[in-house]
């Protein structure tokens, strides 16, 4: 029995979701242009990681959008949770120039931030935005750090960014509710901003990584 969990999705068939399992592609062509400033700019082992995982957003959000089972759930949401986790270290390594030992602390804090944000959502009308929210709510908080610490603009791009995930979490959350007057749904638009979020997240930490310290103003 598939998991129908989107509007696109009409039955068990491999291809009844094609629109939601195509733009998938969005997330490798963002995979190639972040590996391609990785690669030009020479970026550290973390930022390399998150390429790395981009690429396996790809391909466990195509798996389950085709074969929709539980298993190909997990598939789907495992490698979203490792981008936001090991991004929550990435950034106070890379932005707060913390040592190693305590950027770590970045992946608790972030995952009881996440249990809080969940428990004071609950029902409603977020329930929908699941554990994106707390996403949201991270790049928010980084853009305010990095305002407050004169970074105008990484502050400036972490905001923009925001606003883009914030565009399409929402679009995530109507997909069920746009049903009757809209088959195919909004989850695509999902895929194509979400691959638009990812690349400019990796693309603020490549540039972060190769600024020296003494240019930082």
């Amino acid at each position: 029995m598939p998991v129908d969990a989107y509007c696109e999705r009409t039955g068990p068939e491999f291809w009844s979701e094609p629109v939601n399992a195509w733009t998938n592609a969005a997330f490798l062509v963002a995979a190639f242009f972040a590996y391609r400033e990785v690669r030009r700019r020479g970026a550290p082992w973390c930022v390399r990681a998150l390429v790395v995982v981009l690429v396996a957003i790809a391909l466990g959000s195509f798996t389950f959008h085709t074969v929709a089972t539980r298993w190909a759930a997990a598939m789907d949401v495992t490698p979203i949770l490792v981008f936001m986790i090991t991004y929550v270290v990435v950034f106070p390594k890379l932005f707060l120039e913390l040592p190693w030992r305590w950027a770590w602390l970045g992946c608790p804090l972030f995952v009881g931030f996440a249990v809080l944000v969940n428990l004071i959502a609950g029902g409603g009308a977020l329930a929908g935005a699941g554990a994106y929210l707390p996403a949201l709510l991270g790049m928010v908080a980084f853009a305010v750090i990095l305002a407050v610490r004169g970074e105008r603009a990484y502050a400036l791009w972490f905001a923009g960014t925001a606003v883009v995930f914030g565009v399409s979490l929402a679009l995530r959350t109507v997909d069920s509710r746009v049903c009757g007057g809209f088959p195919l749904g909004t989850h695509f638009a999902w895929h194509l901003l979400n691959a638009v979020v990812l690349y400019l997240l990796i693309r603020v930490a490549v540039d972060r990584a190769a600024k020296p310290v003494a240019d930082e103003g």
